[in-house]
């Protein structure tokens, strides 16, 4: 199993948290980076956010051999070209190592406030299956030639970066798992419960059978939030950091991330993932909530990656 840092940009982390987050992650030994998609905070909005894409054209270029990617990019935000221009040039910035993660959209406050369109879920999740295809082929192909409900391209040419990997972020149902049966590298479901997770991965299996893909060759993963420490006294001080940020104490924190993600000390979490990954599930997102807190990335990377690699 791999695990990824994931970080919920729109919570106020600034560029020199970024920087700070990447570096730790390369130094640790954390192989993904991947952030939110967002333009507003759902706590507080005073927090300062900064651009999903050109954050990660700047880790990018300041990085060596980190993974970054979106969980998600909301198809609501940019027309399919710009979105996979933007992924490419963050790609080749950084030698290769970035993943496009998309999806539908919902957080309809952000968009009533920037201006942004937000239809129903029906359109969102159709806009997604047509981008994801317009996505991949503009990455693959030499010209693109599309005329859809939702978008129409010309005879565009392509953007030549057929390794980058395409990520679809959804529940699993008919709408997000089709398309990305045809044309996505990865599925990434929120976790929820380990039924919740054993149906979903049920679910996409089946849409693998029904679209003659391998299910083998399409990796699921998940996201879920972590609270983690070496004993007890530090799994309630990481539990306090997150309850500072989001108005919550150190055991409603404790009681509500444990239902949907590894909570616990390092051994527990470790057995956490490792009944995860019996599920089906070949990569993990850990939501690190607290993003100042460096000492839980190089817990991530120097004992959880290590034991469950």
């Amino acid at each position: 199993m791999r695990l990824a840092l994931m970080i919920e940009g729109q919570e106020g982390v600034t560029w020199a948290d970024w920087v700070a987050l990447a570096d730790a992650c390369e130094e640790h030994g954390v192989d993904a980076l991947f952030r939110s998609d967002h333009y507003i905070s759902g706590f507080d909005e005073s927090r300062p956010v900064v651009d999903a894409w050109a954050s990660l054209c700047g880790l990018a270029a300041r990085t060596t051999k980190l993974e970054l990617g979106t969980l998600v990019s909301p198809v609501t935000f940019r027309h399919p070209s710009l979105l996979a221009r933007n992924a490419a040039t963050a790609d080749e910035i950084s030698g290769g190592r970035v993943v496009l993660g998309m999806g539908a959209g919902w957080m309809a406050r952000e968009h009533d406030a920037y201006g942004f369109e937000f239809p129903p879920t029906g359109d969102r999740v159709a806009c997604l299956a047509e981008q994801l295809e317009i996505v991949h082929d503009l990455l693959r192909k030499d010209n693109v030639d599309f005329d859809g409900e939702h978008y129409r391209l010309q005879n565009a040419p392509g953007l030549n970066r057929p390794a980058l990997p395409l990520l679809v972020g959804g529940s699993a149902k008919p709408g997000t798992a089709g398309p990305a049966v045809r044309f996505a590298d990865e599925y990434n479901c929120l976790f929820g419960t380990f039924d919740d997770a054993r149906e979903r991965k049920q679910r996409l299996d089946e849409a693998c059978e029904r679209g003659g893909r391998d299910p083998a060759t399409l990796r699921y993963s998940l996201m879920a939030p972590i609270v983690v420490g070496r004993d007890e006294r530090e799994v309630e001080q990481s539990a306090q950091r997150i309850g500072e940020r989001f108005g919550r104490d150190p055991q409603t924190v404790l009681e509500r991330y444990a239902k949907s993600g590894p909570v616990g000390t390092v051994e527990q979490v470790i057995e956490r993932l490792k009944e995860i990954e019996a599920l089906g599930f070949e990569r993990v997102m850990l939501q690190h909530l607290a993003h100042r807190d460096l000492d839980t990335v190089a817990l991530i990377g120097g004992e959880l990656a290590r034991a469950v690699a």
